[in-house]
């Protein structure tokens, strides 16, 4: 129970990895709140948490800072929020883009800012970013640029609050085994005539493990940053991603 007495929010909190990250805190010892837009889903996992479930937008400047009000004292944010979209460039609107930036870039802002606004001292800030933060892929430029923000927000943010007890990091998985996933597959499958598992396995071969990477996966990375030993982490963005590079 390494994060007893500790209090962690996570965005996006109802489906996916949210919910894998609420299950992990909460076996680890902390008291959890999951947030998202839609309450149904966010019930479910309270019920099987023991987590506190506030319905919010990210994207929206007020509900966020209603969010952490009614959370109370928070010790660790997980900016989880987002969404994947994806089209050729010349095919993609301005509504795409917008959309695509608002919940996977201002979103984490808005969740940080109002984080660190409320922090009495040691603190963790953590994004759930991408590989594609990291590196480009074709037909996704409005959610590759918003994730490459993030990055940069994350290792700015690090020097800002270096001298102190917080920590800012962003934990960057390949295509994971979720939801989110399920619907680039019908997307891919839709587009291409290829069967619904030749799309996977075409998403799967983009990693040198030759598999989508599990939720767990990132809550076991979410832990070691909030445990003894990480504090000397600042900045990082933490791949998990097979090797691919």
């Amino acid at each position: 129970m390494i994060l007893s007495g500790k209090r962690v929010l996570v965005t996006g909190g109802g489906t996916g990895v949210g919910a894998d990250l609420a299950r992990g805190f909460a076996q680890a010892g902390a008291d959890v709140v999951v947030a998202g837009r839609r309450m149904g889903p966010l019930a479910e996992v309270a019920r099987a948490t023991g987590a506190r479930a506030i319905a919010a937008d990210v994207t929206v400047e007020a509900d966020v800072a209603r969010l952490f009000a009614e959370s109370g004292p928070v010790d660790i944010v997980i900016a989880n929020a987002g969404a994947a979209d994806s089209a050729p460039m010349v095919k993609t609107s301005l509504g795409q883009w917008n959309a695509m930036i608002s919940v996977n870039l201002t979103g984490v802002f808005l969740t940080f800012r109002e984080g660190l606004r409320q922090f009495a001292g040691w603190g963790r800030l953590i994004a759930v970013a991408s590989s594609a933060g990291l590196k480009g892929y074709a037909k996704i430029v409005p959610y590759a640029a918003a994730k490459h923000g993030v990055i940069g927000l994350t290792r700015s943010l690090a020097l800002e609050v270096a001298k102190g007890p917080v920590t800012v990091n962003a934990i960057c998985p390949g295509f994971l085994d979720t939801p989110m996933t399920d619907h680039s597959v019908d997307v891919i499958a839709a587009k291409t005539g290829r069967s619904l598992a030749e799309a996977r396995a075409a998403l799967e071969a983009l990693s040198p493990q030759n598999r989508l990477f599990q939720p767990a996966e990132v809550t076991a990375a979410a832990l070691f940053l909030c445990s003894p030993g990480s504090e000397g982490i600042n900045g990082a963005a933490l791949p998990i991603t097979g090797g691919e590079t």
